[in-house]
Formats: C-alpha cells, sequence, structure tokens
C-alpha cells in the first residue's frame, strides 16, 4: 500500500500541470498494456478536490482515456486474441467466459470494468473482441462502466474533499462491488420489467 501511495504522489507531482489531459494519457496507458491499480481513481479525486469546477472535465477525460486503452486492447483481441487466450485459459474456462457474452450482453464487460483487482478486466476486453461483440456495443459498455465509476467518484471528491479519496483507498474493492451488484440488479429489474409489459401487451 505504501508503494501505491508513493507511486501515486510522484503521478501527481508529474502529471498536475497537464491537468485532465494528464489523467487522460494515464487511463489510456492503464487500460491497454500497464496496470496501475487504483492510481487513475485517487489521481483524479485528488484533481477534483483540488479544483472541484474541473471535476467533470477530469471525469471524461479519465472516462475517454479509459476508452482509448481498451479499445487498443479491443483491437488485438480482433486480429489474434482468441490464440492468446487459448494459450493462457483452459478451453473449458473460455468458453464459460463465451457464455457468460452470450447471456449477459454489455453487461459481461459493464460490470467488470466497475470491479477493482483482482478482476482480470482486460481478459473480458480481449475476449469481447476475440468473441466478436461488435464495436458499438463494446464502447457503449465501456462508457457507462467507466463513466459510473469515475464521475461517481469524482462527485463524491467535490462532496466530501480528502475525506473521500482516504474512503474509496480503504473500501476501493467494496465500493466496485457494491456498483457492480446495483447495476446487475438493475439490470435484472429492468428486464423483468419489460418482459411483464410485453406479456400484458399481448
Amino acid at each position: 500500500m505504501l508503494k501505491l501511495h508513493q507511486i501515486s504522489m510522484w503521478l501527481i507531482d508529474l502529471l498536475l500541470p497537464y491537468g485532465g489531459f494528464g489523467l487522460m494519457l494515464l487511463a489510456v496507458c492503464d487500460s491497454s498494456f500497464l496496470s496501475l491499480p487504483e492510481v487513475n481513481d485517487i489521481l483524479l479525486m485528488t484533481f477534483s478536490v483540488n479544483n472541484p469546477d474541473g471535476m467533470l472535465k477530469y471525469a471524461a477525460l479519465t472516462t475517454l482515456g479509459s476508452l482509448i486503452g481498451c479499445s487498443l486492447l479491443y483491437s488485438v483481441g480482433r486480429k489474434g486474441g482468441e490464440a492468446f487466450l487459448t494459450r493462457r485459459f483452459s478451453d473449458e474456462r473460455i468458453l464459460r467466459v463465451q457464455n457468460w457474452y452470450r447471456r449477459h450482453g454489455i453487461l459481461a464487460i459493464v460490470v467488470p470494468s466497475l470491479l477493482p483487482p483482482p478482476m482480470p478486466f482486460k481478459i473480458f476486453v480481449l475476449s469481447a473482441g476475440a468473441f466478436g461483440i461488435s464495436w458499438p456495443r463494446f464502447l457503449v459498455a465501456i462508457v457507462i462502466g467507466r463513466g459510473i465509476r469515475y464521475f461517481s467518484q469524482g462527485i463524491l471528491a467535490v462532496m466530501y474533499g480528502p475525506l473521500a479519496i482516504q474512503f474509496v483507498r480503504e473500501n476501493y474493492g467494496k465500493a466496485g462491488l457494491v456498483l457492480g451488484i446495483l447495476i446487475v440488479a438493475g439490470a435484472i429489474v429492468f428486464v423483468y420489467a419489460r418482459r411483464r409489459m410485453r406479456s400484458i401487451e399481448a
């Protein structure tokens, strides 16, 4: 935890002059070929505490950076991700992930995008490309998942200041898990309500 805090402080000093564009660059790296768990979240909240008026810009650019990074991984998955997955995982596990995509659609991307490590989010992104998830659906899923995550953190930072950063540091996993559960529950309610309306109309 101390090492992560030291990395966060170093990145704050490095990226502070670049504001939201520094956050966007960091998000591109974190969502593609590097892994910097929590650092993006803490930096976004720190910037938002220091400049509340810029929170919307910070959250939007961080979401955009994550979208760009995920798109790079998606492209890799499109061009050869299935072979990569086959080398790393058993056929049974790959089939299970594929069935998860077929059953849950974009939720198979939205929910992992909210959850913290050790949830292997990059595997879901690569799988989306390898399994042929459509580009528009993939983009929508990333924007929903990452948008909810980063804008909610920005709002918490503006409302509660440094206390919000401390809360996220101490409850990073729980917060992501709760958001994921709420989205799944909301999706289930929505699907159930839509089916009920169709049965009534029929």
